[in-house]
Parts: structure tokens; sequence; C-alpha cells
């Protein structure tokens, strides 16, 4: 009977480590990834109207305009480059204008448009050129991006005999679409209304 006891309890004692040790070799289920949320400010524009530049468009008011002084250690071509900074974002749209001449004619700034968008064809998914032409003299194209990219977001506004202005939006962060992809389209929103809004000031 002892023995009987015996059996009964080490079976039961083996069935419990059996089980505890089933239970630690169970495989863990990764928990999903996820991102902080963004809170975004309210939707509102102002006028961009600074005296170094010969346009005019409206910009987000939550943004600030940054005019650029240096460029690798040397001066712009032309005192109408500046970034539209988001604090709240940590990205800029990097704008640089060029006045169209001899030496620098539209078939050349429209070229270099094109070849700066191309450069990001290796990671990018899709990319969509979205022109567009308004009665008021202004034309242009925008670079729609998707994947991996740098700059989701580019684009180029022209008369096509005497200014030539470009944009690209970069955010100074590592590049995770998922995450990065509610601010993208939030600026990208952004962008859109600017270029709709883009108007020469003087010719």
């Amino acid at each position: 009977m002892r023995f009987a006891l015996f059996r009964s309890g080490f079976t039961g004692l083996a069935t419990l480590f059996l089980f505890l040790a089933a239970c630690e070799q169970a495989p863990s289920v990764p928990k999903p990834r996820a991102y902080p949320k963004v809170e975004f400010p309210e939707r509102t524009y102002v006028t961009f109207d600074e005296s170094y530049c010969s346009f005019t468009f409206e910009m987000p008011s939550y943004a600030k305009v940054q005019q650029d002084t240096v460029f690798f250690n040397e001066k712009p071509i032309d005192p109408c480059w500046f970034d539209i900074y988001y604090p709240d974002f940590d990205c800029r749209i990097y704008c640089s204008y060029y006045p169209i001449t001899d030496e620098n004619p539209f078939e050349r700034l429209n070229s270099d448009a094109f070849r700066l968008a191309m450069e990001h064809n290796k990671k990018a998914t899709f990319i969509d050129e979205l022109p567009f032409s308004k009665p008021n003299g202004v034309s242009g194209i925008i670079f729609n991006l998707e994947g991996p990219v740098a700059t989701p977001f580019q684009f180029y506004v022209t008369d096509s005999t005497q200014h030539f202005m470009r944009g690209a939006l970069y955010f100074n962060s590592k590049i995770r679409p998922d995450s990065l992809a509610p601010m993208h389209e939030f600026v990208k929103e952004d962008i859109t209304h600017m270029v709709n809004t883009f108007a020469w000031t003087r010719d």
C-alpha cells in the first residue's frame, strides 16, 4: 500500500513538474508595435510675403520661416533661400529660388528637379508626378514619394521664363514610414495649400 501511495504521489509530482516546465517554455507572443500619439495643431495659415522673395503664398501658422544665409560655408545662390520649419514635428521644407537666366535656363532647372526627385527611386515604392498649372502664371510639378525615402514630398513652381522655386520636405528623424505616415500626410496637405495659393509678386 505504501508503494501504491508513493507511486501515486510520484506520478502527481511528475505531472506537475511537466506542466510547469511546459508553461515556462511556452513561446511569448510579441506585442504589437505602438507609436506615440501625435497631437496635430489646428490647421490655420498666414501669408508668406518676405521682401527677399518675388512671390507669396499661404503657409501654416504653426511653422517658422528661417532664411538661409549660409549654404556649405558659402552664400546661397539667391537671397530667397529659406526653410519652413515645423517645431512640433522637427521637419523642414527646404525652399530654394533660382532666377531663370541664360546661364541657368529653365530646361536645366527642370531637369535638375526631376533628377533630385528620381535619386530616391531605389528606395521609393512609388513616385507620383502631379503637374499643375494656374491662370496666374504659376505651374509646376509635385512629386509624391512613398516608401522608406528621406523625402516624401518634393515640388517646384515656375513661370517658365523668369522664376523657378523648388521645395523638398525632410524629417529630422530615422526613416520609419509607418510611424511618420500621419505627419507626412499632415504636412503634405500644407504643401498642397501653399502651392495652390502661390503667386508671383513681381516680374
